[in-house]
């Protein structure tokens, strides 16, 4: 892996990329392109946009956008004009959208004209009198068509710039999502954007040489942050519309991709193409494949090393942004299992919030980070306290612990942790296991109500197709007697198609328990 990180005192800005090399191309997706002339000019006309429907610095805007070139000089025009930006999964029903644009305080819902419908309903669910509604991609009903009334707006910057911000929402995998807020940077504040600035630092994404394949939903945080840091840095970035396998391997190769992004789910279908693809495929410009928003198994991992070479980059962080550890390859395989070391932020590991007692390498505790700007979730303050420690320390509700070295692992979500009989039973830790079992393709593990122990771990199995589910089921639980003590052991195994998960990978225990 070869990522050289950047000086953290160096202003980074789309801006000044499109002083320089106006026709230079920024971002493609399928046959749509952007030079960085053409994303400044965009940027601007948003911003004057932003403006003339009455929206300033701190006023907030959703965005319901499909992979399309357009959501960054959306997200660029808000940025500069000082507003929060609140991107919203595209899969969302129309209940949850409802929800989040009344949670975030919108003023001004941007939609996908592909999603038109989508909006007419959401419209008639929310105060159209005082919400604003407009759509890119073209015209649809409800909406503003930004494409006609761009045409007409001065592409020259506003003359009251000041940095805006994301509101990301967490996934909701454990209830609603909850909107993350900080508080804006200063009005008259010079600096490389707060979304693009650790990322330049941290992995390497600046400059013109970085050629960067954003395989993700852009709604996702981070999908969105390294593209947009990619566009502050002066690199390329090519936005897959949506993922497909066979299709990505030929853009690494195709548009002599240096830098991508994954969560492992991705990384289970590339393993499953053809195997006369894999050993086809060629990308020596590839030098850093950065992944994480979900646990990645480390026979994975190896077999995608033994692939690709030793050009993985794990992060472990979250949309609450309080803390960022990273394990490269050859870090990964003298600790398999690690996300890494804390590159930013100083962690502490303690055995609830109102512990002041770390405790030492090896045992499993909260995982609480400080050195970090604190967030809020919005309009919620209990819940901010839930994940705020008494010495303001604050957590992504992660339970885990640190070695000797100072390699940090995790054990599960403090929001899955099954207690059963009074011992606390990590889900992750049995996931593991019946991993290892040869013709399991994926695993996950919930717990249920138990009127004995009180709680009693589930687990369901998703099969490879050419094994036997009978004789499956029968090693996977025989392999759980051999390695796991009895407590542990899950009372029953489901068999199942396919896991609920996000489209960023995460999975959605809440829906498995309804399916016992």
């Amino acid at each position: 892996m070869n990522s050289k990180p950047h000086q953290p005192d160096k202003v980074w800005n789309l801006r000044q990329h499109a002083q320089q090399s106006p026709q230079r191309v920024v971002v493609s997706c399928d046959d749509k392109s952007l030079t960085y002339g053409e994303l400044e000019s965009l940027a601007n006309k948003m911003a004057r946009y932003f403006r003339s429907r009455g929206l300033f610095r701190g006023d907030h805007i959703a965005l319901l956008i499909g992979n399309c070139p357009e959501m960054l000089a959306v997200v660029w025009g808000a940025w500069r004009a000082g507003l929060y930006i609140t991107p919203m999964s595209t899969s969302l029903t129309l209940t949850e959208l409802t929800y989040m644009v009344s949670d975030c305080d919108a003023k001004l819902v941007i939609v996908d004209v592909a999603l038109g419908e989508t909006s007419l309903q959401l419209a008639s669910q929310l105060n159209t009198e005082e919400l604003q509604f407009a759509s890119v991609g073209g015209a649809t009903p409800n909406c503003t068509d930004l494409n006609a009334i761009l045409s007409t707006i001065s592409d020259q910057p506003i003359q009251d710039e000041s940095p805006g911000a994301l509101m990301m929402y967490t996934s909701g995998t454990t209830g609603y999502p909850k909107g993350v807020i900080r508080p804006l940077p200063d009005a008259s504040q010079v600096a490389t954007p707060a979304f693009a600035a650790d990322l330049i630092t941290l992995f390497g994404m600046g400059g013109n040489e970085v050629r960067y394949l954003s395989t993700q939903p852009l709604y996702h945080a981070a999908a969105l942050r390294f593209a947009l840091a990619v566009t502050a840095g002066g690199g390329y970035v090519r936005i897959m519309p949506r993922f497909h396998a066979k299709k990505a391997l030929t853009l690494l190769e195709s548009d002599q991709i240096t830098h991508s992004q994954w969560v492992p789910v991705m990384f289970q279908r590339l393993m499953g193409l053809p195997e006369n693809l894999r050993k086809a495929f060629h990308a020596p410009k590839h030098r850093c494949a950065i992944h994480g928003a979900a646990p990645c198994s480390v026979s994975l991992k190896q077999d995608m090393i033994e692939w690709w070479g030793p050009i993985f980059l794990e992060y472990y962080s979250g949309s609450e942004g309080v803390g960022l550890s990273m394990i490269d390859s050859h870090e990964a395989q003298k600790h398999p299992g690690s996300v890494g070391r804390v590159v930013k932020g100083k962690l502490h590991v303690v055995e609830n919030p109102d512990s002041t007692t770390e405790l030492p390498p090896g045992q499993v505790g909260m995982l609480f980070f400080s050195g970090i700007a604190p967030f809020q979730y919005y309009k919620e303050p209990g819940k901010t306290a839930g994940r705020t420690h008494v010495n303001g320390w604050q957590t992504l509700g992660d339970l885990g612990h640190v070695d000797i070295d100072g390699y940090v692992y995790l054990s599960d979500r403090l929001d899955d942790m099954i207690i059963s009989g009074g011992v606390n039973v990590y889900p992750q830790e049995i996931e593991k296991i019946i991993s290892e079992v040869s013709g399991v393709d994926d695993c996950a593990v919930v717990g249920i109500s138990n009127a004995e122990f009180g709680e009693r771990p589930v687990a369901f199995v998703v099969p490879e197709s050419a094994h036997s589910p009978a004789s499956l089921i029968d090693r996977v639980r025989k392999h759980c007697e051999k390695h796991l003590e009895r407590i542990k052991r899950p009372d029953r195994f489901e068999l199942i198609v396919k896991l609920p998960r996000t489209p960023t990978g995460k999975l959605l225990r809440k829906q498995l328990r309804n399916y016992i």
